[in-house]
């Protein structure tokens, strides 16, 4: 795999699945389809996905990004992220009358059901993921219970709760498969009685691109993760690689490749995180064609056919029109 002329033709092997996911798809289609019908502005509480391309092209076109809901005037329409929100904040838009379009994933919103599930049981529930996420914020305020949040197996030991304690345990989507494998042994080992989703139950397009990423870091001597410094699936696939000791950067797009990482390398593996645009891949193999000759090959990997349906309201909206 490996180059010794830097005039020699670069291998570049792209992953399959990248970039894009259902979820991710769904989102953006929920705000242009809003500006289509409603007309600019509309406004979108924090990021829509965790991608600054997306959310400077969907600025464009008139959404308007805000943190609160107060700054959205009344009667504007209205879209929740696709990482979900706090019950609190539904009922803070219904109290406003905002017209609400809610672009949570619904495997997201599928957390949110099982948590609800677990505690009406009269399990105490644990979530698997990590502080400050907007996910897991929103996840934590849609539960009518105390919610525990741990990260590690660590965590778990640390928990204030009898071992005897009937625990349930859900997972924020985007996590490493095999870090919340660790976690959920750490549970079992700890407490008596504990009860969760499998962790194929975790987000089928984290674990697809994770797999994905692993078969192509298996065949690099580099790899590039296109996505957000703030995306935890896109952060995880480069943990991934470096895991698998191949060097591993994230890059926003083509303009933070160095051309310093290709001395010696003959195979560049790239793939996406789920809220990537896949122009973006495009954009970082110009970079390197910029550098050195480039044949491009796509590996196979698994076909997703996922398609996830518009909110109500809005099909509604669209078949008035």
């Amino acid at each position: 795999m490996t180059g010794d002329s830097a005039s020699s033709p670069l291998n570049v092997l792209l992953a399959s699945p990248r970039g894009f996911c259902a979820g991710v798809i769904r989102a953006i289609d929920i705000v242009e389809r809003a500006l289509e019908l409603y007309g600019a502005p509309v406004y979108v509480r924090h990021e829509i996905v965790h991608n600054r391309r997306v959310v400077e092209r969907l600025r464009a076109m008139g959404a308007i990004f805000v943190e609160e809901l107060d700054e959205i005037p009344a009667g504007a329409p209205t879209v929740f992220s696709a990482h979900g929100v706090a019950r609190s904040v539904e009922e803070a838009a219904a109290a406003r009358d905002l017209p609400v379009l809610d672009a949570t994933c619904p495997l997201v919103t599928k957390v949110h059901v099982q948590g609800r599930r677990y505690v009406k049981a009269g399990r105490t529930l644990v979530l698997i993921g990590h502080a400050g996420h907007a996910e897991v914020i929103g996840t934590m305020g849609q539960i009518d219970a105390p919610v525990h949040l741990v990260s590690t197996a660590e965590d778990v030991v640390a928990l204030p709760l009898a071992t005897d304690t009937p625990i349930a345990y859900v997972t924020q989507t985007t996590l490493s498969v095999d870090d919340t494998r660790g976690v959920i042994a750490a549970l079992h080992q700890h407490f008596d009685d504990v009860v969760g989703p499998d962790v194929a139950d975790i987000c089928y397009a984290t674990q697809n691109r994770q797999t994905a990423v692993r078969d192509l870091a298996r065949q690099s001597d580099l790899l590039i993760v296109v996505g957000a410094r703030n995306s935890s699936n896109s952060s995880r696939l480069r943990e991934i690689g470096d895991e698998m000791g191949v060097p591993s950067y994230l890059v926003d797009d083509g303009s933070a490749v160095d051309p310093l990482w290709l001395n010696g390398v003959g195979t560049v593996g790239i793939t996406a995180g789920a809220s990537a645009p896949d122009e973006l891949v495009e954009n970082v193999i110009a970079a390197l064609a910029a550098v050195r000759p480039v044949a491009v090959r796509q590996l196979d990997g698994v076909k997703e056919d996922i398609e996830f349906t518009l909110p109500a309201q809005l099909r509604r909206a669209m078949a008035a029109e």
